[in-house]
């Protein structure tokens, strides 16, 4: 993974200015809840986030499979941000600027922990391209929601966009890498065919 951008650089300017631009986007409060919800972290706001979107309402009692192949793959597409935050050890931008974020009950915990790559962006984009997998009809929105739970993060002032942006990367390297995995490669095809099953079941309903 290439090192953050320093203050020197022309890409910490762009950092600079989407810093800039995400605060000004805390004034439209569709966006700012959004990004509020967005930063509770954990497969349950994927759930609660994605679902809609996704077309079925996803739980371990009614789609089983999709949950537990979504839980595992967030979880080893996760662990991929432990390594880089610990060694590049990034200031986050409410810290450079010392001006609050929007989720001020995180602020101590997030001065302690690394801004670079962004776990929240890996989290949401390696839903979007999991949940893609199993229903390509709606992956235009589930792509557009995953870049948006990534953004979150800089209206928040938790993250400098460069930060999201290597997020971003570092999932799509992640998800990559679960398929030389055969149980993921299982518990996806199992997934599927209990998303084929249960969409199935609600046009029957219907008809």
């Amino acid at each position: 993974m290439p090192a953050p951008p320093d203050s020197t650089s022309p890409q910490f300017a762009l950092d600079v200015l989407a810093h800039l631009h995400g605060k000004g986007q805390r004034q439209d409060s569709v966006r700012a809840d959004i990004a509020l919800r967005d930063a509770v972290y954990g497969a349950k706001t994927i759930v609660n986030e994605f679902s809609p979107i996704f077309g079925l309402q996803i739980s371990p009692e009614e789609t089983p499979e999709i949950y537990r192949v979504l839980e595992e793959g967030l979880a080893t597409c996760d662990s991929i941000c432990t390594l880089p935050k610990s060694y590049w050890k990034r200031k986050r931008p409410f810290m450079a600027f010392n001006e609050p974020t929007m989720t001020p009950k995180e602020e101590k915990f997030l001065r302690s922990n690394g801004s670079y790559p962004s776990g929240h962006a890996i989290l949401g984009w390696a839903a979007a391209l999991l949940l893609t997998e199993i229903n390509p009809a709606a992956q235009d929105s589930l792509m557009a929601r995953g870049l948006m739970f990534g953004q979150s993060r800089v209206i928040v002032g938790a993250h400098w966009q460069s930060d999201v942006e290597m997020g971003r990367l570092a999932a799509s390297a992640a998800y990559a890498r679960l398929h030389t995995s055969e149980r993921f490669l299982e518990q996806m095809r199992k997934a599927r065919a209990e998303f084929q099953r249960k969409k199935g079941n609600e046009i029957s309903a219907v008809t």
